[in-house]
């Protein structure tokens, strides 16, 4: 089994002989998965997956895919333009003080803003069509309390931490929000997370992207992209993992 795809919040995806497979990874879900060789995870095509054997992880040149609006700043790159629907700019908060701004069709916007893992968010304005939206992005970006992409090491780096509220509320009240939004992911970490790379433990929770598993009395960060491509096996490795890295404010 290869795992060839992710789904925020809910497990992998995972494919044999051409036939995918959902596992899921809820919380109190046990996973019992070694890793074993990691290449291209290939494609997934009318619900089959189409194998690579390159050794590129997760996906090789042939199978990597990538989507030009996210570079857009209002010159479209596309040869004709098609983000012809209201979106949505907003400002999205990561513990305990990373300011992001960032824009999606405006039907995805809490979708967006869970499938970052963000803390805190706000809807500041609303474009008729995608390009207005990211001249609007890119010039808010150059600001010196705003960044347009936050890195999953930074972001792993806040789990557990409190939101810098006041920061927040600062940047916030000079936009006249449309909209605001909370976010609890529901895991209460008393240590600092570990990050790695595995299969095997027992799910605590997601944060965007990022799998929470409990395992030999400590927690780990696992960035499910990191998984892609990996194949699965029935051997879970019994090597020592780092233990927790100590409670907050130590």
């Amino acid at each position: 089994m290869q795992v060839v795809g992710y789904e925020s919040g809910e497990g992998l995806h995972v494919a044999s002989g051409g036939a995918v497979e959902f596992v899921e990874a809820t919380p109190g879900t046990e996973l019992a998965f070694g890793l074993g060789d990691r290449r291209c995870a290939g494609t997934v095509h009318d619900g089959r997956h189409i194998a690579c054997d390159a050794a590129d992880a997760p996906y090789c040149d042939a199978h990597s895919h990538v989507w030009v609006c996210a570079r857009c700043t209002g010159t479209c790159l596309k040869d004709e333009m098609d983000c012809h629907e209201e979106h949505a700019v907003y400002l999205a908060g990561f513990a305990p003080d990373v300011w992001k701004v960032g824009v999606t069709r405006l039907w995805r916007l809490e979708t967006r803003l869970r499938e970052q893992g963000a803390d805190r968010a706000v809807h500041i304005r609303t474009y008729p069509d995608g390009r207005v939206a990211r001249e609007v992005e890119a010039e808010l970006a150059a600001r010196d309390d705003l960044v347009d992409r936050v890195r999953v090491p930074t972001k792993i780096a806040g789990f557990g931490r409190d939101v810098d509220r006041a920061g927040w509320e600062r940047l916030v009240d000079a936009f006249d929000p449309i909209e605001r939004f909370a976010f609890d992911d529901g895991v209460t970490l008393e240590d600092r997370p570990v990050t790695e790379t595995m299969a095997a433990g027992t799910v605590r929770g997601w944060k965007g992207r990022v799998l929470l598993l409990a395992r030999g009395g400590s927690t780990y960060a696992v960035d499910a992209r990191e998984l892609v491509g990996y194949e699965l096996t029935e051997a879970v490795p019994d090597r020592e993992l780092q233990s927790s890295l100590g409670a907050f404010g130590e």
